[in-house]
């Protein structure tokens, strides 16, 4: 049985042409529906999610091929096996 995406990736490109085609799926009501401007992009800045650090980490090939194979998200998976790890041995101490 194949699955259909939930996720979509687009360009800014491909969303306005979109927009231009009339094949938008938002609402014109939605609050915020309307494309930042050039000032907006001026000053935005990249925030990353508080409570995560990234980090550099070799790992054994096998292993990240075990999770690339099952899909998107294979490092959202790795974190979660960790985490799911470190709250077992916090119980156990």
């Amino acid at each position: 049985m194949s699955r259909k995406p939930t996720i979509a990736r687009y360009t800014l490109g491909e969303v306005e042409a979109h927009r231009e085609r009339g094949k938008d799926p938002t609402r014109a009501d939605t609050p915020g529906a309307e494309s930042p401007g050039a000032e907006f992009w001026k000053s935005a800045r990249a925030v990353m999610p508080s409570g995560k650090t990234s980090v550099h980490l070799r790992l054994d090939s096998g292993v990240v091929k075990w999770f690339k194979v099952h899909g998107r998200g294979h490092l959202t998976r790795m974190n979660t096996v960790l985490r799911a790890y470190v709250e077992t041995q916090e119980r156990c101490t």
